[in-house]
């Protein structure tokens, strides 16, 4: 069932990377903003979640959909697919090669805290890097089995995170990320969750953090993290949440995460 599964999320994930790369070739625009002037929408992020969830009411029309910009559409299957259809507008805004199409397969409620993730599909068109998991199945970056990397001491550790679209919380992330630079080997910040929580599944990033992260930035990345080892988390004992995200291998997920309550992330 799972292998299935994951055949289609692949196959509607590729279908929809190569349909945002087409339209990123002819030409972007800013259709709308969202939450705030720098949180924008493209007419291509529509059109292309549009074509996923055609996808997934031909092979699966008794399943829900919980999407970025379509919002939740119920099932009576009792999973629910969750997308991201273009993760990094701004990136692909921009003409930076790095965004993604993210789609997870969860069970039980679209909800971060009590889902069960089932299949975890991210792929980056502008460089064909296909990301792949299912529950415990393990994690692949094409046909590859991927692993986090070994742990390292904070100072050595290259870590990656993102910030807010509000200005004021930007801020104020950023505050905390300038104090943890003395203390890491170095941070990244790339613009788009999903292919950061794949680079810590990959070994590219030892661990990445954010806050105000939504359901979808991270639903497949996150399972393709934890089936390639990677500890992903909140706060303390807390699922991950639009509060706080970590991941990585457990022995840097824990003194950062320290660090960063030390810090007022």
């Amino acid at each position: 069932m799972s292998t299935d599964l994951l055949q289609l999320a692949r196959a509607v994930a590729v279908e929809a990377g190569d349909l945002a790369a087409a339209r990123r070739r002819e030409g972007v625009e800013v259709a709308a903003t969202k939450s705030s002037i720098v949180d924008v929408v493209t007419a291509a992020d529509r059109e292309v979640e549009e074509l996923i969830r055609a996808r997934i009411a031909e092979a699966r029309p008794y399943d829900g959909v919980l999407g970025e910009e379509g919002g939740a559409t119920g099932g009576t299957s009792g999973v629910t697919w969750v997308v991201d259809p273009i993760d990094g507008t701004v990136n692909y805004l921009y003409g930076i090669p790095h965004y993604a199409v993210s789609i997870a397969l969860v069970e039980g409620d679209p909800d971060p805290a009590t889902w069960t993730a089932l299949v975890g599909v991210v792929y980056n068109p502008a460089s064909g890097e296909l990301y792949t998991a299912t529950r415990g199945g393990g994690a692949l970056l094409g046909d590859h089995p991927i692993r986090v990397a070994d742990p390292v001491p904070l100072e050595q550790a290259l870590i990656g995170t993102g910030f807010a679209y509000d200005a004021e919380l930007r801020g104020q992330q950023g505050a905390v990320a300038a104090r943890m630079l003395p203390s890491v080997r170095d941070i990244r910040r790339f613009g788009t969750a999903s292919i950061d929580l794949t680079s810590v599944a990959a070994g590219r990033l030892n661990a990445f953090y954010e806050r105000t992260l939504n359901p979808w930035d991270h639903a497949a990345g996150a399972l393709i993290a934890e089936e390639a080892g990677a500890l992903v988390k909140g706060l303390g004992d807390a699922h991950p949440s639009r509060e706080f995200l970590i991941a990585g291998h457990p022995d840097v997920v824990r003194p950062l995460e320290e660090l960063l309550v030390e810090l007022g992330v």
